[in-house]
C-alpha cells in the first residue's frame, strides 16, 4: 500500500510540476520522500515554496486521491508509471539536470525488463519533411545497427519523416524501438501512426514512453519538452536531416548538452534539410556519418561480417536467377549499382548511363519496382528501397 501511495505522490508532483520538474524532485530530495510533500501543512508549504507560489494550492490530498485512481485505470489499459525514485527509472533519464518526476509507459514489457543493462540506446531524429535521400540513409542506419552483435534500442518521438522511418525500420529488423511522445499516454499522434504505436506496444522490449499526464492534447510546446527526453534516454544521438530550426536540431543540441556523442548525416549545402547537420558540424557540436562500419564502432556495436548485405550484383542474382535470363540479371546489377551511385537518377538517364537503351531499362526498373527492391516517384526518379536490399 505505502509503495502505491508513494508512486501515486510521484504521479501527483509530475502533473504539477511537468514544465519545472527541478522543484518537484528538490522536494522530494529535501523531505526524502513524495509522500511527505503531501503530508506538509499549507503554513509549511508556504515556508518552503514562498506566499506567491503557483504550486502550493495544488499539493493536497485530492490531488493524490486522483492520481490513485487515474493509475489503476491506466493499468487497465497496458499503462503503467514510473517515479524518478523507482529502481526501473532509466539511469541515463536521471543522469540528466532536468528529468521528469516520472513517466508513463505503454508496453507489453514490465519496466525491470524494458530498460537493460549494457543495452545501448541510440537516438534517431531528425525533420519531418525528409528527402529520399534522408528516408535511405535512417533505414539504412538502423539496419547497419540491427546487423550487430548488440540488439540496441532505437528512440525516436513517432512524429512523420525521420521518427516513423526510425521506428519502422527498427520493427522491420528486429531490434527494439521506443516512441517518445507529446500527448498523454493514451493518445497518439498523429493519428496515422496509431498502427504502428500499437505494435511498438506490443512488441517484446518496445515501448511507448511520455511524461505528459492522461488528457494532454499535442500542442507545439509540448514537443519541444518531449525532445529532453528523448535526449535523455540516449547514449547517442544521431540527426538524418534538419532545417536551422526544428525539433531535430533541439533535441541534437540537448544530447550535446548532456554530454552524450551526437552524429549527422552530412547533406548538399544548398539543400534546406541538411542546413542543421550541416552547421552542427560547422561548430563541431556532432561527428558527421562517413561509412556505417566507422559508426557502428563508434557507437561501440561491431557489424557482424556474417549478416552484411551483399552486394547489389549479388543481390540481384540471388533474386532472379533462373527467374530471368543471365543477361537481364546482369542488366539489373547495373542498374541497382547506377541508382546507388546517383540516388534520384530517371529512368531515361539511367538507360543513357547503363548503355541498356529505354525499352530494356523501363522493362527492368518496373520489374525491380514491382519486388519493392527500388522505388520510382512520379518523376521517374529512382532510389534504392533500403528496407528489401
Amino acid at each position: 500500500m505505502e509503495n502505491i501511495e508513494e508512486k501515486a505522490c510521484l504521479c501527483a508532483l509530475n502533473r504539477i510540476f511537468g514544465f519545472e520538474p527541478r522543484y518537484g524532485l528538490a522536494l522530494t530530495a529535501h523531505l526524502g520522500s513524495a509522500r511527505e510533500v503531501f503530508s506538509l501543512s499549507q503554513e509549511d508549504l508556504t515556508a518552503l515554496l514562498g506566499p506567491h507560489s503557483r504550486y502550493r494550492s495544488l499539493i493536497t490530498p485530492e490531488a493524490v486521491r486522483r492520481e490513485e485512481r487515474e493509475l489503476e485505470e491506466l493499468a487497465d489499459s497496458g499503462i503503467y508509471f514510473i517515479g524518478h525514485t523507482d529502481e526501473y527509472y532509466p539511469a541515463l533519464l536521471k543522469e540528466c539536470e532536468d528529468p521528469p518526476v516520472g513517466i508513463y509507459i505503454r508496453s507489453d514489457t514490465p519496466a525491470e525488463q524494458l530498460w537493460k543493462k549494457g543495452q545501448r540506446r541510440i537516438a534517431v531524429v531528425g525533420t519531418r519533411d525528409i528527402s529520399s535521400y534522408g528516408k535511405e540513409w535512417c533505414s539504412r542506419i538502423v539496419s547497419a545497427m540491427a546487423a550487430t552483435g548488440a540488439s540496441p534500442m532505437i528512440v525516436s518521438g513517432l512524429a512523420l519523416g525521420t521518427d516513423i522511418c526510425a521506428h519502422i525500420a527498427a520493427l522491420d529488423k528486429g531490434i527494439p524501438t521506443v516512441g517518445v511522445m507529446a500527448t498523454g499516454p493514451e493518445t497518439v499522434y498523429p493519428q496515422r501512426h496509431r498502427k504502428i504505436a500499437e505494435m511498438i506496444a506490443r512488441t517484446p522490449g518496445c515501448a511507448l514512453v511520455t511524461d505528459y499526464p492522461p488528457g494532454t492534447a499535442p500542442m507545439p510546446l509540448h514537443f519541444l519538452r518531449r525532445n529532453r527526453i528523448i535526449a535523455g534516454l540516449s547514449e547517442a544521438t544521431i540527426l538524418v536531416e534538419s532545417r536551422i530550426k526544428g525539433g531535430g536540431m533541439m533535441t541534437a543540441r540537448l544530447a550535446s548538452s548532456y554530454s552524450r556523442d551526437v552524429y549527422v548525416l552530412p547533406g548538399r549545402i544548398d539543400d534546406p534539410r541538411s542546413q542543421g547537420c550541416n552547421e552542427l558540424l560547422g561548430r563541431r557540436t556532432a561527428e558527421p556519418i562517413t561509412s556505417l562500419e566507422r559508426l557502428a564502432a563508434e557507437l561501440k556495436l561491431d557489424i557482424r561480417p556474417s549478416v552484411r548485405k551483399a552486394s547489389l550484383p549479388a543481390a540481384a542474382a540471388s533474386r532472379y536467377s533462373g527467374r530471368l535470363s543471365e543477361e537481364k540479371v546482369e542488366m539489373m546489377g547495373r542498374i541497382l549499382l547506377a541508382i546507388r551511385r546517383e540516388r534520384g537518377i530517371t529512368v531515361e538517364e539511367l538507360a543513357e548511363k547503363t548503355g541498356i537503351g529505354y525499352a530494356r531499362t523501363a522493362e527492368l526498373t518496373g520489374i525491380l519496382e514491382l519486388d519493392s527492391l527500388i522505388t520510382i516517384d512520379l518523376l521517374q526518379r529512382c532510389s534504392i528501397n533500403p528496407r528489401n536490399i
